[in-house]
């Protein structure tokens, strides 16, 4: 089974990850990684931070000639930024005076870190909540993307909405996303479609407007949320499992998806919207075409009772504007007990385009456990056998 762990702070000396249960004889490149983290850096209204970096991981166990070897795969990506932090940064003692940051912002980690970890400096929470964890992640998640890929499962995703301005036409869109993820390529398609766009989204004209609602954000000094969706074919039916409530793959993909930076909402086919309706408006009806069994709709999302059932896996995660405002709001100082305005740290305006890649990696850990679950492999080659032998597709 695989398991992740990223250490590391937005502007320390770099980012560390480890991912380990991966198959032996995987292929595997810094190049494939660094795709999907160029992917991340993208989208209009990123920060200059973004300026700053180039994401580059160096691979520096668990990998020879190309090819996994079984044990530990463990990556280094330098934070280019840290030059300018040497000293804020440091980690040992230093004589020179650091300014303390006592001023936290609402909506963020700042007051509530300080008081968990008993910090007098609120510039100890920022370094690890802030989101530049997430491209350790998604260059970690990669590998079991990869994985996944070799199976003939493949993910995307797209940008729904940004503030205000999103897919008014529902069924068209679903008609675009069932054409895209028909051809050979399947899901990926979605993510090739939206790597054209500046706000990964699949109409120009509905991009466009996400556009102007950001331009707007940053003339108020504001910032803006959004909706992405996340779709994965390929899945055989049977993965995850209803007899234990942790190992319902609902709940770790809603997990996975909600551990990401400023997410808050999580939806798995027409959840809410099914909420409004009777039963019989709701369920995916059975139906019988020759010996298979196909479905007319997919209102579940693919999964049922905690279970994939064959279809396209659908998936959407809410992400909230992002905490610091150029135009703060009302906060406190936190060592003087007394209101003030919260203060600024350089952020992004919004970062919705690069959450959807971000959602895209995060949930191909989680299905590729599922894989490895029920079909086991010490080595890629025996996976495949395995999995070409023994998954149901109905």
């Amino acid at each position: 089974m695989l398991r992740l762990i990223t250490a590391g702070e937005s502007h320390g000396r770099g980012l560390v990850g480890i991912i380990e249960g991966v198959p032996s004889n995987l292929e595997l490149t810094a190049e494939y990684i660094n795709h999907q983290l160029y992917r991340r850096q993208q989208g209009y209204g990123r920060g200059g931070r973004m300026k700053i970096e180039t994401d580059k991981v160096e691979i520096i166990t668990g990998v020879r000639h190309g090819k996994t070897l079984g044990s530990p795969v463990s990556f280094l990506l330098w934070n280019r930024d840290f030059a300018n932090w040497g000293e804020k940064m440091a980690a040992g003692p230093i004589e020179k005076e650091i300014e303390k940051i006592v001023i936290a912002r609402p909506g963020h980690a700042d007051m509530v870190g300080k008081y968990k970890y008993a910090f007098d400096d609120i510039r100890n929470v920022i370094e690890r909540s802030s989101a530049r964890e997430t491209a350790m992640r998604v260059a970690l998640s990669a590998v079991a993307r990869k994985l996944l890929a070799e199976l003939g499962i493949s993910l995307g995703g797209h940008v729904l909405s940004i503030g205000n301005a999103g897919f008014k036409d529902r069924h068209a869109l679903d008609a675009m996303l069932a054409k895209m993820m028909s051809r050979k390529g399947g899901a990926e398609e979605i993510s090739d479609a939206t790597d054209k766009s500046e706000v990964r989204c699949l109409d120009e004209d509905v991009a466009a407007k996400m556009v102007q609602q950001i331009k707007r954000a940053k003339k108020l000094g504001d910032t803006l949320g959004g909706i992405v969706e996340v779709f994965v074919t390929g899945l055989p039916i049977g993965l995850g499992s209803y007899v234990e409530s942790d190992r319902k793959l609902d709940g770790q993909l809603a997990q996975a998806l909600m551990s990401i930076h400023a997410i808050k909402g999580v939806e798995i086919g027409e959840g809410f919207r099914n909420a409004t309706k009777f039963g019989s408006e709701v369920h995916d009806e059975m139906l019988l075409k020759g010996k298979r069994i196909v479905r007319p709709t997919n209102r579940a999302g693919g999964l049922e009772g905690g279970v994939t059932n064959g279809q396209p896996l659908w998936l959407r995660a809410a992400m909230k504007p992002i905490s610091t405002l150029m135009k703060p709001l009302r906060s406190v100082d936190l060592a003087a007990m007394k209101q003030i305005e919260a203060r600024r740290e350089r952020s992004d305006f919004c970062a919705v385009p690069a959450a959807a890649v971000v959602a895209e990696n995060v949930v191909a850990p989680v299905l590729a456990n599922a894989v490895l679950e029920k079909f086991g492999g010490d080595s890629i080659g025996e996976l495949k056998k395995r999995f070409e032998a023994e998954a149901f597709f109905g």
